[in-house]
């Protein structure tokens, strides 16, 4: 009984210390500085990145994704949707789970909208599911690895990389995009 309780109590610490994260919103000036430097440390894993970027219609940027959990998990970034070099809106990514979570980790993650017609989807979307669009091809293992002409195709491509601290899972699906008021 005492491991229960024990158990509950990381639990909600855990969680507690994620959601605190929350609490502490970056401000414009900050988030625009750490999608600058995601997006220099994007283009150093991999050359090709650069002409990627160049053919997408707009690039959402989470510099700092925090995820993390003792059984209840969960996970908050902000970040910045960038049409033409330009950060032109600011936005969330949340998403919370019950099971398997256990440890604390960070990540980056670079979305490529690379058709106009599913980048003005996501614009006028109010809260955007990552998962529930089956067009979104996630490459990982640091997103320096090549990619193949097939997966270019898709037209979204979500990058994550920068991966720091010990968690079992680093994933895209059900994740939930808000717009900020920034």
């Amino acid at each position: 009984m005492k491991s229960r309780h024990l158990f509950t109590a990381a639990s909600f610490a855990a969680v507690a210390l994620l959601l605190s994260s929350v609490s502490f919103a970056a401000t414009k000036a900050q988030i625009d500085e750490r999608v600058h430097v995601a997006m220099q440390q994007f283009y150093q894993l991999n050359p090709a990145h650069r002409e990627l970027v160049g053919r997408a219609k707009g690039v959402l940027v989470f510099p700092r994704i925090t995820k993390g959990g003792v059984g209840v998990g969960g996970q908050f970034g902000e970040g910045a949707l960038r049409i033409d070099g330009k950060n032109v809106a600011y936005y969330s990514i949340t998403s919370a789970s019950v099971g398997l979570t256990l440890g604390l980790a960070e990540h980056k993650e670079v979305i490529l909208f690379m058709t106009q017609e599913v980048l003005d989807k996501f614009t006028t979307s109010h809260g955007w599911s990552i998962g529930a669009d089956t067009g979104v091809a996630v490459l990982e293992k640091g997103a320096g690895g090549a990619y193949d002409t097939k997966t270019l195709q898709r037209p979204i491509l979500g990058f994550v990389f920068g991966e720091k601290g010990l968690i079992g899972d680093i994933s895209l699906d059900g994740s939930k995009v808000n717009k900020l008021d920034r």
